[in-house]
């Protein structure tokens, strides 16, 4: 457990939860819906319903994470609540997917966006941006906070002047715009692309929990974790919502339909291909605060994890000061490996999917908490939220499953090569607690 000269406070975790938010989804995710949803009110519907979704869940893990105490966040709440297999799976899937996915993406949009300068920033680029960001995490927790911190407030600024900048300036007459605001959208809603879209949607918004998974290092946890989770998810959707207006406002649906770097689109034809750059250098770096807040609260996890295993326990030793430097540069490693065995949107759907099923399983959690535990909401109302979440994660996952099969089941084998380390680990610890008595 931290000292309390070694927490932070609500706002540090309030960027945390917000950095690792806005990032890859909200900058790539556009064109991907475009492909099959154009009304604007079908758009704003999906950001908006993320939003609920996300501060729904961000209700339920702000109860859960003040019930349990520590780090581990859907570590600790699926092994007390269901069986440890679950933990295991979770934290499994966390260490493969949850952290080190989005990390991988990150660095491939900032690569993306940085090409607009006429050189391909590749692979490799995209994986020394992980290494460099791993060794400025690995010394202390102050100056991970200072270094977090820094592209979070970058992240906040840049994108507060964008949303100036996009509401305020005109649209280009000759190039058009891609706001429709027909009667179509009571259609589009009812497509089974609506229902796919939003796993693009839900994805963007991960990282609504990333607080509750640092629990431990959290001064007055019962008061601060849910005042991070809550702003900062009413923050984002905000954000999100106003983002999105700003890309259909300043370019033509042609133009982004399919892209990845549909913002970069949108702000060459908003302020031209000098300022364009710019904007793009700035989504780039704010991208660093995404893949540290990924790095800081995955190895964190990924710690707490691996104290209670046997084969991973090498991951849970920290340095001098803490910090479970092995478990950041074992998600920098995994990350590298993503990078180099998959498209940007194949990696992007089947890590949607997998997180989309364990968020589900967490936050059903909540359901086994008596109302003399609950520390933030006393009312049965409560059960609103959760139901809510699930109800819709539910309709999600069966869609995302139907309409992009290969990427779901590359999940599903994910999970399924975790079940087989579960029992390999159980046995191996049984042996060697065996030979040690």
């Amino acid at each position: 457990m931290s000292t309390i000269s070694h927490q932070i406070g609500w706002k540090t975790a309030a960027a945390i939860v917000v950095s690792n938010m806005i990032g890859t989804g909200i900058f790539t995710t556009l064109g991907f819906q475009l492909s099959d949803i154009t009304n604007t009110y079908s758009i704003f519907l999906l950001w908006a319903i993320g939003g609920i979704l996300a501060l729904f869940g961000a209700f339920c893990y702000a109860e859960l994470g003040s019930h349990f105490k520590g780090n581990g966040g859907d570590f600790i709440y699926l092994k007390e609540t269901y069986h440890p297999l679950f933990g295991y799976l979770i934290s499994w899937v966390s260490l493969i997917i949850g952290f080190s996915s989005p990390v991988a993406l990150a660095a491939l949009a900032m690569s993306k966006y940085l090409s607009v300068f006429n050189y391909t920033f590749g692979n490799g680029f995209a994986i020394a941006a992980i290494f460099l960001v791993a060794v400025s995490l690995s010394f202390s927790l102050k100056t991970s906070s200072r270094f977090h911190n820094f592209f979070t407030f970058i992240k906040i600024a840049f994108i507060i002047v964008l949303v100036i900048l996009g509401v305020g300036l005109s649209e280009s007459p000759q190039l058009g715009n891609s706001l429709n605001f027909t009667d179509s959208w009571q259609n589009e809603i009812m497509l089974p692309a609506f229902a796919t879209s939003l796993v693009f949607v839900t994805y963007s918004y991960t990282g609504w929990n990333s607080a509750s998974y640092i629990a431990g290092e959290i001064k007055d946890v019962q008061k601060n974790l849910p005042k991070s989770l809550i702003i900062g998810t009413i923050f984002v959707t905000i954000s999100y919502i106003l983002v999105n207006y700003i890309m259909l406002k300043h370019a033509p649906v042609n133009q982004l339909a399919g892209k990845e770097d549909v913002m970069g689109e949108a702000a060459v034809n908003m302020l031209g291909p000098a300022f364009g750059k710019i904007v793009n250098i700035f989504i780039a770096l704010q991208l660093v605060a995404t893949i540290s807040g990924y790095l800081w609260v995955g190895s964190r996890l990924t710690q707490a994890f691996a104290k209670h295993t046997y084969i991973w326990k090498p991951l849970s030793i920290g340095n001098t000061k803490g910090i479970p430097v092995r478990a950041i540069f074992a998600h920098a490693v995994i990350a590298t490996i993503i990078i180099l065995t998959g498209s940007f949107k194949e990696i992007f759907v089947y890590t949607a999917f997998i997180l989309q099923l364990f968020a589900s399983l967490a936050i059903s959690t909540v359901f086994f908490l008596k109302k003399k535990d609950r520390k933030i909401f006393k009312s049965n109302a409560f059960h609103i939220f959760p139901a809510v979440f699930l109800l819709f994660s539910i309709y999600i996952l069966y869609f995302t499953f139907i309409h992009n099969p290969k990427e779901s089941l590359i999940g599903v084998g994910i999970i399924a090569v975790g079940i087989i380390l579960y029992w390999v680990d159980m046995r191996l610890s049984r042996q060697y607690q065996n030979k040690s008595s």
